[in-house]
Parts: C-alpha cells; sequence; structure tokens
C-alpha cells in the first residue's frame, strides 16, 4: 500500500511538472484536435466500396503530429498522459454536448442540432478506446524507431522515418479498431442490420491511413522545426531533468 502511495504521489508530480513544461499552444491545438475529430466524423466526406473517409481525416494529422513532437522530445509516457488528457476533455465535452441537447427548447427546431452534438454513445465509446490505443502504439512506435536509429535531433531523416512509419501504424489502428467496434459490434444491433465486415474495416482502414499519412508527410516540416526549435531553447528542462533523477 505504502509503494502504490508513493507511486502515485510521484505520478501526480510528473504530471503536473509535464503540464507546464510543454508549451500550452501545442497541448491546446492537441486537445482541440480531438474535439474536432469527434465533431468532423459525423460527416462522410467520402464513401465508395473500398474507402470512407470522414471530416475527421483534415484535422486528424494534427493529433498526430502532436504526439510525435511530444513523443521526440518528452518521451512515450509524456505522450500517452497529454493524449490521456485530451480524450478526458474530449469526454468531458461531448458530456455537455448531451446535456445541451436533451434540454428542451421551443425557440427553433434544433432537431439537426441535437442529432450532431447529443452524438450516440457506442460511437463515442469506440472513437474513445481506438485513439487511446492508437496513441499509445503510435507513441511507443516512434520512441522505439527513435531509439533504433538514433535521436539525433538535426536527422531530418530519423524524424521522418519515425514520423511516417508511426504515423500509418496508428491511424490505422485508429481506424480499424473504431470500425470494428462501431460497425462490426454495435451497428448491426442499434441501426437496423447495418453493418461492415470485418475485411470492410481493415481495407478502410487501410485506405483511410494512407490519405492521413499523405498529411502528414505534407505537414510534418513544422513538427520537425517546432522539435528543433524546443531542443535548441531546452524547453521542458525542468521536467527532463526530474525524469532523469528519477530513473537513477
Amino acid at each position: 500500500m505504502e509503494k502504490i502511495k508513493v507511486w502515485f504521489i510521484r505520478e501526480k508530480r510528473e504530471t503536473e511538472i509535464l503540464l507546464r513544461s510543454i508549451p500550452v499552444m501545442v497541448v491546446t491545438l492537441f486537445v482541440v484536435s480531438v474535439i474536432c475529430m469527434n465533431l468532423l466524423a459525423n460527416k462522410t466526406l467520402i464513401q465508395l466500396d473500398w474507402i470512407a473517409l470522414d471530416g475527421g481525416i483534415l484535422i486528424s494529422w494534427l493529433s498526430f503530429m502532436c504526439m510525435d513532437i511530444i513523443t521526440k522530445h518528452f518521451g512515450p509516457k509524456a505522450s500517452n498522459k497529454i493524449s490521456i488528457l485530451a480524450a478526458a476533455i474530449n469526454l468531458l465535452t461531448c458530456f455537455i454536448f448531451f446535456v445541451v441537447s436533451i434540454i428542451p427548447s421551443n425557440a427553433n427546431d434544433y432537431t439537426a442540432f441535437n442529432s450532431i452534438f447529443g452524438g450516440t454513445w457506442f460511437i463515442l465509446l469506440g472513437s474513445t478506446v481506438a485513439f487511446l490505443s492508437s496513441a499509445v502504439i503510435n507513441n511507443m512506435l516512434n520512441w522505439t524507431i527513435g531509439k533504433v536509429l538514433g535521436k539525433n535531433y538535426e536527422d531530418k531523416f530519423v524524424y521522418r522515418v519515425q514520423t511516417y512509419i508511426s504515423t500509418f501504424v496508428g491511424q490505422f489502428l485508429d481506424n480499424f479498431i473504431f470500425s470494428v467496434i462501431v460497425f462490426v459490434g454495435f451497428a448491426p444491433v442499434f441501426w437496423d442490420g447495418f453493418h461492415w465486415t470485418v475485411l470492410q474495416c481493415a481495407t478502410c482502414a487501410l485506405t483511410g491511413a494512407v490519405a492521413e499519412l499523405i498529411m502528414e508527410i505534407i505537414f510534418s516540416p513544422m513538427g520537425y522545426r517546432i522539435v528543433t526549435k524546443w531542443r535548441t531553447n531546452s524547453v521542458g528542462k525542468e521536467y527532463l531533468e526530474y525524469i532523469e533523477k528519477g530513473t537513477k
């Protein structure tokens, strides 16, 4: 029991230092992108037999870019914590949206508003599980590739390999886990038998991951510049020193 208490106190302290060490703009953009992904996913942009893309693709690259630069500079544990924070804030936001959607109003017809912002519980469940799972895998894979290739902050090739591979795998798993939970697990029960096969989920997850990887490739130079600037300016020095002391 005492060990658990010590661990909890240390984790609490570590998280507090982390939150004041990561530049607020990155955390803000990360959280906002996660919330926006949840809302934009309500609109399907492309739906063919072999690919389905929703509006979330327009901003999902930002979430993964934020995770990549946090992982690169602060480590996967830090990125996982921020991912959990983003997911928690998203759940809170969805709850507030739901409460607003069920409050009666005679001012106008808010059927469309309530439908979008009220959400569907199993879609929220699927998106949360998929996001957290893919985030952890993305962050660990990114960090592992960096350890194998060498953590040279001046090497653009290393950064690109880290981000491209981890983003592709992470995005694929995000899309696949979400579609399996929603379209294989719950849709047949709650949507009058509508469902996808596992193969359809895998195909759409693959094509979606390719499309999202292209977005990452376009914007990754921005992430590289941010990481390089953080390194040069010793951003997060307090957290990095705290972690280093804890490993000794």
